[in-house]
């Protein structure tokens, strides 16, 4: 039978959350059936498991899953609202894999919004305290980069804008950023390589040392060298047609 494959064990010594778990704390166990599949779907992707571009057979999801074909349709509707999955007629449904357009657009948004984020960080009297668990996390990002440990990576290195977002206790603002950092995610997925890619710990630190001193416009020019940077590696995308079943492994 088909099934997800393991992420290891490495991943909670690291304590790299979940993309899913950034949205909903609750355990997987705790969550109603549609929401577990969601969580799952959402966090192959996220972790690039799941490519763009990946169809997505609602039978084989359903065995993957050990769930109904209704479960697994609720759940790629939500995937769909949340543009993590295009669902289109008599084709199904499929990883979302961003135009030219889009990728543009949505590099421009995350720039506008993460600007907002660090100045109004910057703003705040106890900033430098309020960011140490931030610190604690980019340590850990460095330390799964180091050790080879890719998902752990990608994690920390995703979780790093969400939290960051989430210190100003705004959820209108966390969603939009979030959302908009899976879709960031997904567009990197094609395009990435993490040979070159190493310097993302070290931009997270610079950004965290520039709020600390309340200095938000050197972190806006920290954070936009940053998002730049990830922005024109899609000009060399990675070659070949992704494997449309890469989060998953075939037991026989």
């Amino acid at each position: 039978m088909l099934e997800l494959k393991p992420v290891g064990a490495a991943l909670r010594d690291l304590k790299a959350p979940r993309a899913s778990s950034l949205r909903d704390p609750r355990p997987a166990a705790e969550r109603p059936e549609v929401d577990r599949v969601y969580g799952e779907i959402f966090d192959a992707a996220m972790d690039r498991r799941l490519l763009p571009g990946a169809k997505l057979i609602e039978a084989t999801l359903c065995t993957v899953f050990a769930c109904s074909r209704s479960t697994v349709r609720a759940a790629l509707a939500r995937l769909a609202h949340d543009k993590i999955v295009v669902i289109e007629p008599n084709r199904g449904a499929r990883v979302w894999q961003a135009t030219p357009k889009e990728v543009r657009d949505v590099f421009a948004m995350r720039r506008a919004l993460e600007g907002i984020t660090l100045d109004m960080l910057a703003a705040s009297p106890d900033v430098a305290q309020r960011l140490v668990p931030l610190r604690d996390m980019v340590d850990r990002e460095q330390q799964a980069f180091e050790q080879g440990d890719r998902i752990s990576w990608i994690r920390l290195s995703n979780a790093f804008h969400v939290e960051l977002a989430q210190l100003l206790d705004n959820q209108v603002l966390t969603e939009l950023l979030s959302g908009l950092c899976a879709r960031t995610t997904l567009i990197i997925a094609l395009g990435d390589r993490t040979a070159g890619s190493t310097c993302s710990y070290v931009e997270h630190r610079d950004i965290l040392d520039h709020l600390a001193r309340g200095d938000a416009a050197s972190a806006r020019a920290a954070m936009d060298h940053h998002l730049q940077d990830c922005e024109l590696r899609m000009e060399d995308p990675v070659a070949g047609a992704p494997d449309p079943w890469s989060a998953f492994s075939v037991k026989l």
